[in-house]
């Protein structure tokens, strides 16, 4: 088994002011030729967004783009007339394909909106753009895997053009599980939400990132309350 450790105090970061990101991956201004991407996981953003602001229309073409709200609300629109809000405990994705025209604001005028933004390289270009939402109930993660996007439409979870599998999990303090990869040749990225958990015998504290691969599974334990999001994805772009 490989691995590779990306604390959280190493990540790029950019305070804008109204936007304050945290990049676990070379983006925008913030480049690192040796932090690029991990397989086909091209961006892990952390982002915090100041009430009533937001990320005005822009393009985007061939990505996959899962955001994830880890606290407030965030509100979706696309030129495809997708209109969306979503909040903790929901994940979004959209597949941008042949090209999308979308914004992403904070729907609270007042309350900051803390979320995850994710793009992962598809494995078919062109497709016809699309856009889909689900709610997930904390309780189905507690002491366990949560599956919330699959490469398969009639699987749990939201659905994106590669094969990837991202699950969230809320460990009690001591709890210990093992993650078997789907898919041979796959490889997962772990990153830690809140709290502190040993993965692949890797201590791990809040924002902490371990990426693993050549390896069939691993074990994880929590050393404190810990939430955790995983996504295994391939290791060839």
């Amino acid at each position: 088994m490989q691995t590779l450790l990306h604390t959280a105090a190493s990540r790029g970061h950019a305070n804008h002011g109204w936007l304050n990101s945290y990049h676990t991956f070379s983006f925008a201004g913030y480049h690192n030729p040796e932090r690029v991407h991990f397989g086909v996981l091209r961006v892990l953003n952390d982002d915090t967004v100041a009430g009533g602001m937001g990320f005005g229309t822009h393009p985007h073409d061939n990505m996959e783009i899962i955001s994830i709200p880890l606290s407030g609300t965030l509100e979706h629109k696309d030129s495809a007339g997708n209109h969306g809000i979503i909040r903790s405990g929901d994940v979004q994705v959209m597949s941008a394909g042949t090209g999308i025209a979308h914004s992403e604001k904070n729907h609270s005028p007042h309350e900051e909106v803390k979320f995850l933004q994710i793009w992962v390289f598809p494995n078919k270009r062109n497709v016809t753009p699309r856009y889909d939402q689900q709610t997930f109930q904390a309780a189905d993660r507690r002491n366990q895997f949560q599956q919330v996007l699959s490469p398969d439409p009639t699987d749990a979870g939201v659905w994106i053009h590669q094969d990837a599998w991202f699950h969230l999990a809320d460990f009690e303090a001591g709890f210990a599980a093992d993650y078997q990869v789907k898919k041979q040749g796959n490889g997962v990225y772990v990153f830690v939400l809140e709290g502190d958990a040993t993965v692949g015998g890797q201590a791990l504290h809040r924002r902490d990132g371990l990426g693993l691969w050549d390896t069939d599974g691993f074990t994880m334990q929590a050393t404190s309350n810990a939430r955790l999001l995983l996504m295994e994805v391939p290791m060839s772009l």
